[in-house]
């Protein structure tokens, strides 16, 4: 078979091995043939194209979502074409990460340990800078196990070591039966022992315990669409879910999802009044402002919020988003792309604007809680709730809308999300927009969920407020990226030459 078919096929299989697959946990099995398939490479040239191709297959099927969300967007299938662009570019990512991992080193299984840990570094890369996009984290591939568990000691790309170290383990024992016959029972030991530990690590973590705090959350149905281009009435829209919040158990905070008060024209302050809001509550909160600049014309920038309210519908306090959707909030090389932009926006019928990153996302409060909220995208950004932890949100609330986007894509976001209540120990409650809606516990396990129908419905949740930090607040991701590091060290120092 050609090489660049076989590492398409590769890809494809580590894909088929992702989330939201309940067999996803096997992962380390196809990456096992991934590592010393691109290892084998006479040069690291060449190295660099086999990822490529494995990138490609693998970036493709995870991702296949995509594509279909393009054809939705403007009624044109050959535009799904398009997303093969991103996956071409992560499928470089990956070949120059291979091309570095395996010019260091000159020995076959020195070059599986370091493409093992080059392949940590590099998904920790996606999760930086403005155009950041973390899909996929093969740290999530634990879910269905208690190994997951690991995440509050160094966070999802823990995972992504024990994936890699156990892959890399394999990868070396079969290369070195291959190579010199024998059957080396260091690695085998190695990857078992690091499963036993996380195992036995996930067993004996327990629910934590606090007080409950009632919250109604809802999945309401509404057209993305309608409601970018405004033929959606924000008032029919704020009316339906007013009346869905109504008659709540005793003392409980209501929450509706990204945008639910839409269309305004100044961001929120504390005090700024939502009129006939069904406080205590949560919502979000977005809408464009206007800018006067010289020569009559206008900067328009986007805001997209999320705030507490007040019996009273008085605004208590405000928490922007902080990682805005590349090329969906924030629109990068506009001199460039500005005729790309522009063909968008006539198509679209709305505008293209822009908004800024929050650096500092920082909790809300509301009757002396600290709710540790974020919106919709920054779900898959654990900083996001690492941060809003450790300044001391009991409880976290992720307002989202998963319209945009059907299938695979949909429950990959709810269950990446899943992983943040892992990380802080805390709860997660969610209102969407069709998509998933509940609360998750401190474990990472839905405790009570809806996600689909045509209908707005609504949960009485009781999510417990917990306090204290872990030790992947504390310390984020570096005892991931030492274990990487670390693995590439140990690559390196293998140098008995096989090329």
């Amino acid at each position: 078979m050609p090489t660049p078919a076989t590492g398409l096929l590769l890809g494809l299989l580590l894909a088929a091995c992702g989330l939201p697959l309940p067999w996803s946990w096997a992962a380390f099995l196809p990456l096992a043939l991934i590592l010393p398939f691109i290892a084998a490479a006479p040069t690291p040239r060449h190295a660099a194209g086999r990822a490529f191709w494995v990138g490609f297959g693998y970036f493709g099927l995870h991702l296949w979502w995509l594509g279909a969300f393009l054809v939705n967007l403007l009624g044109f299938p050959p535009l799904a074409a398009a997303a093969a662009l991103l996956f071409a570019l992560e499928g470089a990512f990956l070949a120059a990460a291979a091309f570095l991992a395996t010019s260091v080193t000159r020995t076959r299984t020195g070059r599986i340990w370091t493409l093992a840990g080059a392949w940590v570094i590099l998904e920790w890369l996606r999760f930086l800078g403005p155009l950041a996009f973390p899909w996929p984290t093969l740290g999530y591939t634990l879910l269905p196990t208690p190994t997951i568990q690991i995440a509050d000691l160094g966070g999802v790309l823990l995972g992504s070591v024990l994936v890699t170290l156990t892959a890399a383990s394999l990868a070396h024992a079969w290369t070195e039966r291959q190579q010199q016959g024998r059957r080396p029972l260091t690695p085998a030991l190695l990857a078992a022992g690091a499963w036993a530990a996380a195992l036995g690590y996930g067993l004996t973590r327990t629910p934590g315990t606090g007080p409950e705090q009632p919250m109604r959350v809802m999945r309401v149905t509404f057209d993305v669409f309608g409601r970018a281009s405004n033929t959606l009435d924000p008032a029919s829209e704020f009316d339906v879910q007013r009346a869905a919040s109504l008659n709540r158990p005793q003392d409980s905070v209501v929450v509706w999802s990204e945008s639910s008060v839409r269309n305004q024209s100044t961001p929120a302050l504390k005090g700024t009044a939502v009129p006939n809001f069904p406080g205590p509550g949560i919502t979000g909160y977005s809408g464009q402002q206007f800018t006067p600049l010289l020569d009559n014309q206008y900067r328009v920038e986007e805001f997209n919020t999320v705030v507490t309210t007040d019996t009273a519908g008085r605004v208590q306090s405000v928490n922007a988003k902080a990682q805005p959707v590349p090329f969906g909030e924030l629109f990068p090389f506009r001199p460039i792309l500005t005729p790309i932009y522009n063909l968008l926006e006539r198509n679209l019928g709305f505008p293209l604007g822009s908004m800024p990153r929050n650096l500092t996302p920082a909790p809300i409060a509301l009757n002396g809680v600290l709710y540790g909220a974020y919106i919709c995208y920054d779900s898959v950004f654990p900083r996001v709730a690492r941060a809003l932890t450790a300044q001391g949100a009991e409880v976290l609330v992720n307002p989202s809308n998963d319209g945009w986007y059907r299938g695979w894509g949909v429950q990959q976001h709810f269950n990446m999300g899943r992983v943040r209540a892992i990380e802080t120990r805390r709860w997660l409650v969610r209102s969407v927009n069709n998509g998933v809606a509940g609360s998750v516990n401190d474990l990472g396990q839905p405790i009570q969920t809806v996600q689909d129908g045509t209908e707005l419905r609504t949960l009485d949740v009781r999510p417990r407020l917990l306090t204290g930090t872990t030790v992947y607040v504390r310390l984020g991701d570096w005892p991931a990226l030492m274990l990487a590091l670390g693995m590439i060290l140990y690559g390196m120092t293998r140098r008995e030459r096989d090329f």
